[in-house]
């Protein structure tokens, strides 16, 4: 697998240039099986991604979205390819109750007047809609398997475990942890992958000002991972006011616990391949 962080920011884009180095679009990450496409969240990364893919002319994929909270779908209606009557896309949520009438209303609610000047029927590209309920497992295509489980945040969410190649790869994002509590849930998904992207938000000491807002930490991240015999950690979905120096000490602190992780840095690619239980990069 390849993987490739077009977006690592939460909350709010950042294009200010305290945030050159990790990056300020939100939240969108790819990962490429082979030519197939797999798309994690709709975050403002996912408009790059877009022109990535006119660029090298791949013609279908596939998005599977965590939540519909603003910074995780913002960048949908720009999202090139998906004007393409060329293109095939299969959009995919499990965090959305009846009552709200399915992925593709709210997505079509989003690019309502007066909220957006054109509507979704607008994107020409062949476009299928689907709903599944967090906690479901099924196949993506005849190589790629993802197993989901449901996360703790407002309005809810849902975390994938992707599985193809021999590899597994986790996208566990936006959720709040209980001190001392290790969510059962996120273990299960987690146990043995060879990449954990995670929710990293705040940092311990900030978080006992943050209970209820629905986010995590890098310490959390890196005590699930050992817990769960993660054999790589991607800190991600970095709080807005966290500058690049700040994100520098996350990553020198963290390694220093945990000597596989990194911090998300926007444009970077991790090749994951299966090689003696250990993944590279």
């Amino acid at each position: 697998m390849q993987v490739t962080f077009w977006g690592v920011r939460g909350s709010i884009a950042c294009p200010a240039k305290t945030h050159l180095r990790y990056g300020g679009n939100t939240s969108c990450v790819e990962v490429a099986v082979g030519d197939e496409r797999f798309i994690f969240d709709a975050g403002t990364g996912i408009r790059p991604l877009g022109a990535s893919m006119l660029r090298d002319d791949n013609r279908q994929g596939t998005i599977l979205l965590s939540h519909t909270h603003w910074d995780h779908i913002q960048g949908f209606p720009f999202f090139a390819p998906a004007f393409d009557p060329k293109r095939s896309f299969r959009i995919l949520a499990g965090h959305l109750p009846p009552s709200l009438g399915g992925i593709r209303s709210v997505l079509a609610g989003q690019m309502a007047e007066p909220n957006f000047p054109v509507p979704l029927e607008i994107m020409r590209g062949n476009l299928e809609f689907e709903d599944f309920s967090a906690g479901d497992s099924f196949n993506l295509s005849s190589r790629v398997r993802v197993r989901t489980t449901a996360l703790n945040h407002p309005n809810d969410a849902t975390a994938y475990r992707i599985e193809g190649e021999g590899v597994a790869v986790c996208y566990v994002t936006d959720t709040e942890h209980v001190i001392g509590k290790p969510d059962q849930n996120i273990l299960g998904l987690i146990e043995g992958a060879d990449l954990l992207i995670y929710d990293s938000t705040y940092t311990d000491e900030e978080f006992t000002t943050k209970i209820g807002w629905g986010h995590s930490t890098w310490q959390e991240a890196v005590r699930l991972s050992v817990a769960g015999k993660v054999k790589r950690l991607a800190i991600f979905h970095h709080e807005p006011d966290h500058n690049d120096t700040f994100m520098r000490a996350v990553e020198v602190e963290a390694r220093g616990l945990f000597a596989n992780s990194f911090v998300a840095r926007e444009g970077q690619v991790v090749n994951v391949v299966k090689s003696k239980g250990r993944s590279s990069r």
